[in-house]
């Protein structure tokens, strides 16, 4: 090869199989400008590549190469060197200080997880063009080297898992282009450098597991786009600042397993943007904020092992998408809350606490209201001032209600009242839906369902766009649709949803105005030859419909089966959000059931085993339909494809891929997976990680499929583990 391709540029090998050692005959090709062998089970040395003095891209990580490292001595030689990549081998040698010699040109150097020991060679200051600095999980010792601040270019710092000893260098302060640092798990001690404070283009700060002292400078809160702050496992005292609020868009901050004291301060609510919060095993002594109930992305909230006193909050009970909640091993009194996601809490989330009380599920006390123990003077007058006239109101009320029922009854028109509608919803006149639809003309027309059809419409009072579904009242069923859309509609609120925004209800005309999804439905998205939705799209708009799901199936006051997931019923908004919708054939298990019997059909395809052959419904039944969707969110194969019949069905035909290596690429949605792509590892990995996910959501016995807060959990990690490993490359 080297021989015979002399004019040869690029030399791509990446995500195969090839082993054996790395022909040293390849750096006979002398005009190579590209050479990328990572992803194979290459082994041995790495040849002398100095005779590729043209070379701009050298990538050999993800191997199982030996050795020492003086090949890095030979790229020298290599002056247009860009990019340099030999993560994951089994490197175990010391950085020679000639890599202070590289190009001038390197932008990226990454050499983690290789087994490297001994010091960072402060010749590394030299590389002034270097963007992205990668040694995490060797064996490194010694200091980080003071000449590091000397690269104003570097975006990225990752030296965490090592064995890094001494201070944080105040030098690293002049990288002023500085966005991620990642030291933590490292020996470190002293305090946090006040002039990193000065840093305004940090997003994300892991120091984490140091022996760091001091206190947080108080400057650090200016970094007001801090996305990660992860400070755990340290010695930092003293109070938190109230200019912690200012943090506005942070997603992460972990403060755990340090000597905080003082209140937790209030303004904290401020960050409505965090997702995970820990601010455990510290000293805090306070009460827990009430504004903590005003972050509304929260998803893990841990304060155990603190000195907080006082009762939990209600206000967490508005916290929608809070999975995990850990408030063990405090002085907290009073009442745990019920509602909201607490439905879901076991007593492992209040362990060790000083009076709290409560369901029996929580392992405490049940509550006890306290009741003046005044003995009464006259029984006959606290009897009739105190006892009859409740008993009195709560007839009148029962004979109101039970003539109301027959009024309605007796009413051949079902007209619903306002209240029962939800307050915020809006009675719109026909006529106005007339002028905003042009007459409900074809042009506005979005798509037609089994009971109407929906338009796209403008209201004339303030200019919003509405799609208008409009029910067809002269179909059987239609009318029994509409009444439970407006049911379920007005008492759920989640951002995966579909909004409400109005009604329109008389003897022969029913709509419901909800908000405009200006990209369609997922359905006509994936219909599209030339679909464009790419892995971490599909996977974003597989998590909305699961958060969604576990909404109705566990985090409102009764389960709800929606009964009808399928792609057409998936809307996405103008930020490609996904929003379920059409809940004309959900069931509402308001009464304490667990499965119930209809003889309603869902579509085709779709159904779960249980619900065609006996008419059951549950939660298990909404999980099953969820997995067809997910299979074909992700091979663009409808179930009902010609390609499918009584032999073998999606299921089928992706179980049987999982079960042969490497053909997973075959079944996957055209463009998905592709062979040349730098990710195609990581993007393998997670598509084949949502297949396996999906066959727990389609096992043919309701009772053995996973519910919809499980399959939530291993969905977030799969994305997590899909954008670390696209980070880290």
């Amino acid at each position: 090869m080297g021989l015979s391709l002399l004019n040869l540029e690029g030399l791509y090998l990446d995500d195969n199989t090839f082993s054996g050692a790395i022909p040293s005959y390849i750096t006979n090709a002398s005009r190579l400008i590209h050479l990328e062998m990572h992803q194979n089970s290459f082994s041995g040395f790495v040849p002398n590549f100095g005779n590729l003095r043209l070379l701009q891209k050298f990538r050999i990580w993800g191997n199982n190469l030996t050795g020492d490292l003086r090949f890095l001595s030979s790229l020298t030689n290599c002056r247009h060197l860009q990019s340099l990549a030999i993560s994951i081998n089994s490197l175990n040698a010391v950085l020679p200080t000639s890599i202070g010699n590289l190009s001038t040109s390197l932008q990226d150097f990454r050499a983690a997880e290789c087994g490297i020991t001994g010091a960072i060679p402060s010749e590394i200051g030299n590389l002034s063009s270097l963007l992205a600095f990668s040694l995490y999980s060797n064996q490194l010792t010694g200091f980080i080297p003071t000449t590091l601040g000397k690269l104003e270019q570097l975006q990225g710092i990752y030296l965490h898992n090592n064995r890094l000893r001494g201070y944080i260098p105040p030098h690293l302060c002049q990288m002023s282009n500085l966005v991620e640092f990642y030291i933590s798990n490292n020996m470190l001690t002293g305090p946090i450098p006040e002039c990193l404070g000065e840093l305004t283009t940090l997003r994300r700060v892991s120091f984490g597991s140091n022996n760091l002292n001091s206190t947080i400078p108080s400057n650090f809160w200016n970094l007001v786009d801090l996305l990660e702050l992860n400070l755990s496992s340290n010695y930092l005292n003293d109070q938190l600042s109230l200019e912690i609020g200012s943090l506005k868009v942070i997603i992460s901050l972990d403060l755990s397993l340090n000597q905080f004291s003082g209140d937790i301060p209030s303004t904290i609510g401020s960050s409505q943007t965090i997702e995970f919060l820990s601010l455990a095993h510290n000293k805090f002594e306070s009460s827990i904020p009430k504004s903590l109930g005003n972050i509304i992305n929260l998803e893990s909230l841990d304060l155990s092992n603190n000195n907080l006193f006082g009762a939990i909050p209600k206000s967490l009970e508005g916290l929608r998408y809070l999975r995990y909640f850990n408030v063990s091993y405090n002085k907290l009194e009073g009442e745990i809350p019920t509602g909201g996601r607490f439905v879901a809490f076991t007593a492992q989330s209040f362990f060790q606490n000083s009076a709290l009380c409560g369901a029996t599920r929580f392992h405490v006390p049940l509550c006890v209201q306290t009741r003046t123990r005044s003995r009464p003077k006259n029984v006959s007058s606290l009897l009739v001032k105190y006892i009859l006239p409740p008993i009195i109101s709560t007839i009148i009320l029962v004979i109101i209600i039970i003539l109301l029922i027959r009024r309605r009854k007796q009413n051949k028109v079902p007209l619903p009242a306002d209240i029962s509608l939800g307050i915020a919803w809006r009675r719109i006149s026909y006529q106005e839906l007339v002028r905003g639809t042009s007459a409900f003309s074809e042009a506005n027309l979005l798509r037609r369902g089994g009971f109407g059809s929906v338009f796209r419409g403008i209201l004339s009072d303030n200019g919003l766009n509405v799609a208008i579904k409009v029910f067809n009242v002269q179909l059987e069923g239609a009318s029994k649709s509409f009444d439970t859309e407006c049911k379920i509609l007005s008492s759920v609120r989640h951002r995966n949803l579909v909004r409400i925004i109005g009604f329109c209800c008389n003897t022969d005309f029913k709509a419901l105005i909800l908000a405009y999804m200006p990209n369609g439905s997922l359905e006509e998205w994936l219909c599209y030859e030339c679909c464009c939705l790419d892995l971490l799209q599909r996977l974003n708009i597989a998590v909305d419909v699961a958060l969604a799901l576990e909404y109705l199936h566990h985090g409102y006051t009764f389960p709800i089966v929606h009964c009808d997931i399928k792609p057409s019923n998936v809307l996405l908004d103008e930020d490609m959000i996904a929003h379920v919708s059409d809940f004309g054939l959900s069931k509402l298990f308001d009464e304490g059931e667990i499965v119930i019997h209809t003889n309603t059909l869902a579509t085709i395809g779709y159904i779960a085993p249980e619900y065609g052959s006996d008419g059951k419904v549950s939660t298990n039944g909404d999980v099953y339909s969820y997995g067809i969707l997910l299979l074909e969110i992700f091979t663009r194969k409808k179930p009902t494809d010609d390609i499918f019949g009584e032999e073998m069905s999606l299921k089928d035909w992706v179980s049987a891929a999982l079960l042969q290596q490497n053909s997973v690429n075959e079944i996957v949605a055209p463009g998905l997976l592709t062979r040349g792509d730098q990710y195609f590892s990581a993007k393998e990995e997670c598509v084949s990680s949502v297949f396996g996910l999906a066959m727990e959501c389609l096992a043919f016995s309701p009772e053995e499929r996973i519910n919809m807060i499980q399959i939530v959990a291993a969905l977030q990690k799969i994305k997590t583990r899909f954008l670390a490993s696209n980070r880290l490359r």
